[in-house]
């Protein structure tokens, strides 16, 4: 079913999707190994050659992905040195990127419910009592909300001044 959308953007024909948001985070994350270096580095993955093994990609791939996820904020490349070798670069979560695991974690519930009989092979679950969590739609004070009760609607912008 399609969401409700506003008034003003019912008729689709009047409107174009400028300056989408979907389509700014595809242009970082869009890539299968993009989103999951970004899966890894949820797991708490910091070094390039666990990337390329836990990711599947060759390294020139990693290589690629996590220039242009740090450059994009997700990730920081930070220094590390280990007794008697030389310095080395790992790659740490930043605030920008950790604001994406909701995003991440709604493709595993998604996948799990229409990809795998039975479900995945991993459950996201509350660290203290191990109840199962999905992703939701939560009003700004807590309150979940149902698909059906969602709709579009064009950003009141504040005027500055």
């Amino acid at each position: 079913m399609p969401i409700k959308l506003d008034p003003v953007l019912a008729d689709l024909r009047s409107w174009k999707p400028r300056e989408c948001s979907i389509s700014k985070a595809l242009e970082i994350v869009g890539q299968r190994s993009a989103l999951l270096i970004m899966r890894e580095a949820f797991f708490g993955t910091r070094r390039f050659d666990l990337f390329v093994e836990r990711v599947g990609v060759t390294e020139a791939v990693a290589a690629a992905r996590l220039k242009q996820l740090t450059e994009a904020g997700l990730l920081s490349r930070e220094p590390y040195k280990e007794p008697g070798s030389r310095t080395r670069h790992e790659y740490v979560l930043t605030d920008m990127g950790a604001d994406l695991m909701p995003a991440v974690f709604a493709l595993k519930d998604w996948g799990d419910t229409h990809l795998q009989e039975g479900g995945g092979p991993l459950a996201l679950v509350e660290d203290d009592t191990g109840a199962p969590v999905r992703v939701g739609y939560l009003t700004e004070d807590g309150r979940e909300v149902s698909p059906d009760d969602l709709r579009m609607a064009v950003r009141r912008r504040r005027a500055e001044g």
